[in-house]
């Protein structure tokens, strides 16, 4: 309401200088409705940013409660994409935004990321609430909405159950969720060497084949130095031959010439008729 009246005064200021300096109260009516919408459309109301923080919180509870309920990733992935808009918007935002976000992504085993927010929240002392002294806009208007609902739990119990649930286990499970994620990290960067590395050398070695029975078996008309000379030792010296002599057209040349004088078969024909008739 003060910031209304504030507005509001301003305006009344405004347009009385207006209509003094001669403008017709049409036009200065809606200058003033053109500006009363344009301030509602980009001014940013804080109680829209604290009602985010609180569904993040409903959120990330109902996915890190230990039932028997599957999530999908995309479920998550968009819990997690909300509470990273709340860091970039709200300046200081909570502790135990982070400590959601973190616990997400170790849900999701993004342990850099989880590392990232968990270490924040459980080893720095300026991520602890009596730290924060001078507060923002934003979070002065969410620590009201909290102590209001901690006062009267019954006006929203899934909300405040919710809250009590990640304080809790960020008091319980903090420090356990911080190391798990650092050890699964260091897990991670030393076997992504080892990973690299070519696995057909390490199992022929193992087997105790050389480099020849390897390529043997990749490529099975190539033979082993050791067979190849055996093979050559165990054959017979043997007087090689020439090969005989292929047909060439020489050949079929000469055949035609040894036969080109025969007869017609016609001239044949005449010959045995004429004698027998004789």
């Amino acid at each position: 309401m003060k910031e209304k009246s504030q507005y509001g005064l301003t305006f009344g200021v405004i347009a009385m200088m207006l209509f003094v300096a001669g403008f017709p109260l049409i036009v200065i009516c809606f200058f003033g409705v053109f500006a009363y919408f344009l301030w509602k459309t980009f001014s940013h109301s804080p109680r829209s940013g604290v009602r985010e923080i609180f569904e993040f919180y409903l959120s990330a509870n109902e996915i890190l409660r230990s039932d028997e309920r599957k999530w999908y990733g995309f479920e998550v992935q968009e819990v997690i994409s909300k509470g990273e808009h709340i860091l970039q918007v709200m300046h200081g935002a909570p502790p135990l935004v982070y400590f959601a976000l973190g616990a997400l992504y170790n849900k999701v085993e993004n342990h850099d990321a989880a590392v990232k927010h968990l270490s924040y929240v459980v080893e720095e002392d300026l991520a602890k609430e009596a730290s924060y002294i001078h507060p923002s806009a934003d979070l002065r208007n969410y620590v009201r909405v909290l102590r209001g609902i901690e006062r009267n739990p019954s006006q929203s119990p899934q909300t405040s159950a919710s809250i009590r649930a990640l304080e809790r286990a960020r008091k319980n499970r903090g420090e356990k969720l911080l190391s798990e994620s650092r050890t699964k990290l260091e897990q991670s960067a030393k076997e992504l060497p080892a990973s690299r590395k070519p696995v057909f050398a390490n199992s022929n070695k193992a087997n105790g084949k050389s480099d020849d029975s390897l390529l043997k078996t990749v490529n099975d008309t190539r033979e082993a130095k050791e067979e190849r000379a055996k093979f050559e030792r165990s054959q017979p010296q043997t007087v090689r031959r020439k090969p005989p002599k292929r047909p060439s057209d020489t050949d079929y040349q000469n055949d035609d010439d040894l036969h080109a004088n025969r007869k017609p078969i016609t001239e044949v024909l005449h010959d045995i008729y004429d004698k027998n008739i004789q």
